[in-house]
């Protein structure tokens, strides 16, 4: 029981993580907007398919390639501290951006022509913030997943791409019957909310982190 609860943890905060990712502005965003209207509700799914498929690739480099390196403690401190660092920063960023920030269709980029799938893909691996996420936070999470054994990395994963599958689908679905299913208001409280939970998620890290490094 105490190992599915952990696991229902894991899940849960990587859930969170990934949505208040998800729902911030960036290339696969704007992709799924531009191409919601030509091509239907199944834009958003089949972008997080691609997306998933880059991600799933990394994951599992991660895990197999550097499961012997991550079982040191300092390691372990050093890489939770960095990620801690990067949802604080998230999060404070994310809190100052709220206010202005808007989900407008005709910000859109013009058409594109590839696949979504392959859409999802490029528009992922050409974002710069992607790298740095997975750089900091993924590979703070893949830790804590590897604690479990290949369970605990699985179960990470599907609350991370769940939470991408989640907010494209309700952003394909919205525009395609062409009505928001959010105001701006709205999506501003939920990034709001969401800045504030990365914040003490940071911190929680953080503390993570200084426990198996033991500065003190």
């Amino acid at each position: 029981m105490e190992l599915v609860l952990k696991l229902a943890g894991l899940f849960f905060t990587s859930f969170v993580i990934g949505f208040s990712g998800a729902i911030m502005p960036g290339p696969l965003l704007t992709v799924t907007l531009a191409e919601t209207p030509r091509r239907g509700a199944w834009t958003g799914p089949l972008m997080v398919l691609g997306h998933a498929m880059l991600e799933g690739g990394l994951v599992a480099a991660i895990a197999l390639g550097l499961a012997s390196f991550l079982q040191n403690e300092l390691v372990i401190g050093l890489i939770a501290l960095a990620g801690g660092g990067m949802l604080f920063w998230m999060g404070q960023a994310m809190l100052r951006s709220a206010p202005h920030l808007s989900l407008e269709p005709e910000s859109a980029v013009p058409e594109k022509r590839l696949h979504p799938i392959v859409s999802g893909i490029l528009a992922s691996i050409s974002n710069p913030y992607w790298t740095l996420w997975w750089a900091t936070i993924g590979f703070s999470y893949i830790v804590i997943g590897l604690e479990f054994g290949v369970i605990g990395v699985v179960v990470f994963f599907l609350g991370h791409i769940l939470a991408d599958l989640v907010w494209y689908s309700l952003i394909s679905v919205g525009l395609t019957k062409g009505k928001r299913l959010m105001g701006d208001r709205f999506y501003r409280g939920l990034l709001a909310f969401c800045g504030v939970a990365l914040i003490g998620f940071g911190l929680w890290f953080v503390v993570t982190g200084v426990r198996y490094v033991n500065f003190f």
